[in-house]
């Protein structure tokens, strides 16, 4: 594999030479203009070069504007492969939207999400697609289409039609994300949304043309947008089908990787992986992380025995990724005398406008909290179909995140509180409220509140309290769960109570639920 990294390090120009882009295509077209054989990815030790995949843009997008009207959403379910980054590129450019779906949801999650955006084609997995094609509550009319043969037969054979041309702000993606009230929302991103993503991205965390960068995130989360920041600066993207410590290993020492994005989950099983060797890691000058804060004794693990520096990022799926970072200086400062970064999502970019307001909308002054808002060119469009979510959100121009934070008075960001009720387990955001609605759906349940609790693995575990109308126990409302959610969305743990405690106002005292799970004993199955 040294002889493939050779020849990604030869063909690169060591220049940060870019053309601008209206439209998210134009990324990889403009690179192979310029770099014809420099390697935009490596796949499973195949490196395919930007003239290469740029044609293979073009004729995915043919085929595809062969089909429908332009406005129509295209749906992918898939594990990362390569056909999953064209399809990401090559939808928007024929006119159409991409609904990339997660391929951990339950049928019934993902039955949902293609009724709500109104799929006219579903490409996918065969594995992936095989329980859903079944499901009761399939969308009628959807054109489904399995990745490999099938889907090659489809390009080779399907009337291709010229591209209707894209406009900076149309639709480019739909992205569901974990809302706080119930089912999740589908973001919508235009291309300008997305390039102005990049703006920041490239910013917080600068892209050479000789980098060669590893992505091990699932490419249905807007952590997508770091492929794209690559192909934008000509960089070669490493892609793995997913995550673990032994190929991201193999794949750092093999490539010679010089950046990578990971979870402070992700980081810990590296580190902690028992063929771990810091060798391996000898050529990554970045490690940029986020979803949650990294612990300072992991932090002095990677620092002490890496070259590394790491970066952390804040952002979310309505921004279409980051819009502010805590860069390595930084991190080297909270290691020698400055502690209380490391609880910092860093400093917004100087092009971003953020605000703080108390409950009356008022400024609020350095330390004290408020809720987070943000007016940037990054913002989503809106909600897909959902015009009182949008308005609640997208007000008076400003993106009221449901994040609660404060400056401090040197301009660095804290977060105190998430979106409410919202619990992140190994980087996926998971709304209570959501599993909470599928559990009172149980006839024994007459009562539910979840809460997250701490997992020394995943940062976070699901936690269901459970009042009951009817015996029942934790194998049958797991099952339950299991049959409408996501594996990661099942509660680990269920607590049984008589009653759920409230606060003064009435409602569900989380915190004194987590108290009461912290001292109540797990129940036997």
């Amino acid at each position: 594999m040294l002889a493939c990294t050779e020849t990604i390090r030869s063909a690169a120009i060591a220049t940060t030479e870019q053309q601008n882009a209206s439209a998210l295509h134009e990324l990889v077209a403009n690179q192979a203009a310029l770099r014809p054989h420099a390697t935009a990815l490596l796949w499973q030790g195949e490196a395919i070069d930007y003239a290469t995949f740029d044609r293979r843009i073009a004729r995915v997008a043919a085929t595809i504007a062969g089909n429908g009207q332009p406005g129509e959403r295209v749906a992918i379910l898939a594990w990362n492969c390569p056909e999953f980054v064209e399809l990401l590129y090559a939808v928007p450019a024929a006119g159409r939207i991409v609904v990339p779906l997660n391929a951990r949801l339950a049928p019934a999650e993902l039955a949902y999400q293609l009724a709500q955006a109104g799929v006219s084609i579903l490409i996918g997995d065969e594995l992936l697609l095989r329980p859903l094609v079944v499901h009761p509550a399939l969308p009628p009319g959807l054109s489904i289409i399995n990745l490999g043969q099938e889907y090659e037969h489809w390009l080779s054979n399907t009337r291709s039609s010229e591209l209707p041309g894209s406009q900076e702000t149309d639709p480019a993606w739909i992205l569901y994300t974990s809302g706080t009230t119930g089912k999740p929302k589908g973001a919508v991103l235009s291309h300008q949304s997305l390039l102005a993503g990049l703006v920041s991205a490239a910013q917080g965390r600068p892209v050479r043309p000789d980098d060669i960068y590893l992505y091990p995130f699932p490419l249905f989360h807007v952590a997508a947008h770091n492929v794209l920041l690559q192909h934008q600066y000509g960089a070669a993207v490493v892609l793995l089908e997913s995550f673990s410590p032994a190929s991201t290993l193999a794949c750092c020492r093999d490539y010679a990787v010089t950046s990578l994005s990971l979870a402070p989950t992700m980081i810990a099983m590296l580190v902690d992986y028992p063929a771990f060797r810091a060798e391996d890691l000898a050529s990554v000058h970045t490690i940029g992380y986020g979803a949650s804060s990294m612990p300072e004794t992991l932090l002095r693990r990677v620092l002490d025995t890496t070259l590394a520096g790491m970066s952390q990022s804040y952002g979310m799926t309505e921004l279409s990724g980051s819009i502010a970072f805590l860069s390595a200086n930084d991190h080297r400062l909270a290691l020698s005398h400055k502690p209380k970064l490391l609880k910092s999502v860093g400093r917004p970019l100087d092009h971003i406008q953020i605000k703080i307001v108390d409950a009356d909308g008022a400024i609020c002054p350095p330390g004290e909290p408020g809720e987070i808002l943000v007016e940037a060119a990054q913002c989503m469009l809106g909600y897909w179909e959902q015009p009182a979510a949008t308005a609640d959100a997208l007000l008076d121009g400003w993106l009221h995140t449901g994040d609660m934070g404060y400056f401090d008075t040197a301009g660095y960001l804290f977060i105190v509180d998430r979106k409410k009720d919202m619990i992140i387990s190994g980087g996926e955001n998971i709304a209570s409220r959501e599993v909470e609605e599928v559990l009172r759906q149980h006839a024994t349940v007459a009562d539910v509140a979840v809460v997250g609790m701490p997992h020394p693995k995943w940062g976070e575990a699901v936690c269901a309290v459970v009042v009951r109308k009817q015996p029942t126990d934790s194998n049958t409302l797991e099952r339950h769960c299991r049959q409408l959610l996501a594996g990661y969305k099942t509660p680990k743990r269920f607590v049984f109570v008589d009653n759920l405690p409230v606060n003064a106002s009435g409602k569900v005292d989380k915190r004194q639920l987590r108290q009461l799970i912290e001292h109540t004993p797990p129940h036997p199955a």
